[in-house]
């Protein structure tokens, strides 16, 4: 399964420190992990969690889960040693915080070589630069840190997150441009399960790929959220069966419940029915 194949539905952070929580996360049915050497980790545990995150990858059974890692900035006094341990681990991707140019991709690359990258985008400056961003060779997906976007913002919190829109559109079209994963930042009331499936609504909406999650009670809402509904699963099968029919009839008109399908609606289609088959396959 490639990357851009592999469903985002569920991206749980979990401290790099805790080896219980990273035991734990094998059991949850979650598409990717960021195991967390920056905020969850406090300053002095950051070095320690270096080993035991190398033993957690070591150990493995992770299964299909995809194993991200955030280290913390390279301006930091920790940043550059992250980075050069993590390029040494078994893991699929290493997430840089607070990325505002390409010129600080380029420099987590000098380091970590082919290990893909992903880019944590949180500053203002991050967003009015996501183009640039995306289009870095090495760069494979964004994560939206909407925590750290608010608070540089300044902006109050709303549940339709119109203070937000601005900064995730730009996001959106760069990561869309450039066909890199983009997921969603995290919904912080974690017991609040009707909020979160309205947000995780809203984000599918926009077209993320999933949402980042900070305790495993979200983890069923944002699967349901972010993948294909039956009801679009069986629109799409029939949009590619009809269009396909009539080409064969050389009438080059396919009509499904009283509607033109032309052949963009059959990419699409044909989409859905691959991210169906990747979650699919990603639970067997």
């Amino acid at each position: 399964m490639t990357q851009r194949a592999h469903p985002y539905r569920s991206v749980l952070y979990v401290p790099a420190s805790n080896a219980r929580a990273m035991e734990k996360v094998k059991t949850l049915a979650i598409d990717a992990i960021i195991f967390d050497l920056e905020d969850a980790v406090a300053p002095d545990q950051k070095v320690p969690a270096r080993d035991t995150l190398a033993a957690a990858l070591a150990d493995g059974g992770y299964g299909n889960r995809q194993r991200i890692v955030r280290i913390n900035d390279l301006s930091t006094e920790w940043g550059v040693a992250d980075a050069e341990a993590v390029a040494k681990l078994d893991c699929d991707a290493v997430l840089l915080p607070k990325v505002e140019s390409a010129a600080q991709v380029q420099a987590l690359a000098d380091i970590t070589g082919d290990l893909p990258i992903w880019a944590m985008m949180e500053t203002p400056l991050g967003m009015l630069n996501a183009a640039e961003i995306g289009a870095h060779p090495k760069l494979e997906g964004m994560v939206m840190g909407t925590n750290d976007l608010a608070k540089e913002l300044q902006s109050r919190f709303r549940p339709d997150r119109l203070p937000m829109q601005a900064g995730l559109g730009l996001c959106l079209l760069a990561a869309k441009a450039h066909g890199v994963t983009i997921v969603d930042g995290v919904y912080n009331a974690f017991k609040d399960t009707e909020g979160l499936a309205a947000e995780c609504e809203q984000g599918r909406d926009m077209g993320f790929d999933g949402k980042t999650l900070i305790h495993p009670a979200q983890v069923e809402v944002a699967n349901t959220a972010f993948a294909p509904t039956e009801a679009e699963i069986d629109l799409a099968t029939r949009q590619i069966a009809a269009f396909e029919e009539a080409e064969a009839a050389g009438t080059g008109v396919a009509v499904v419940d009283g509607k033109i399908v032309e052949n963009l609606h059959v990419v699409t289609a044909r989409e859905i029915l691959s991210k169906a088959d990747a979650i699919a396959a990603l639970s067997a």
